[in-house]
């Protein structure tokens, strides 16, 4: 399975998140979307994942902090206790053995992240 996971301001448009997702998803056929729980319920996040037609998991702020990430932003690090909430979305709802394809790409109001990881059962 291949994932797409997402980290936004409270802020972020549609918009902004369809340009982090188009980033970091060039050339992979993604099979789902996976962001923190506490997204769960943003307008912009459920406008985005209707338009994809993916299926949106939502993974508790915990199981983030068990994923190694390659990049670090301070804000996310504090707030969930990951270096990075795509990264480690992506990681998570993607299952054991993931790896990233894309790390966590920014779109250009920098207001949402995307980064995309393969699962690690074919």
């Amino acid at each position: 399975m291949i994932v797409a996971g997402l980290g936004f301001s409270s802020a972020a448009t549609t918009d902004s998140l369809r340009a982090a997702f188009d980033q970091a998803s060039v050339g992979q056929n993604i099979d789902a979307l996976a962001t923190v729980a506490e997204k769960r319920g943003h307008p912009a996040l459920a406008e985005f994942a209707a338009t994809t037609a993916l299926p949106l998991h939502f993974i508790a702020s915990a199981d983030l902090a068990a994923q190694r990430t390659l990049t670090c932003s301070p804000r996310s690090r504090a707030t969930y206790g990951t270096g990075s909430v795509a990264e480690a979305s992506a990681l998570a709802a993607a299952g054991p053995g993931a790896r990233l394809s894309s790390p966590r790409q920014i779109s250009g109001d920098r207001l949402a992240t995307c980064a995309v990881a393969i699962g690690g059962q074919t």
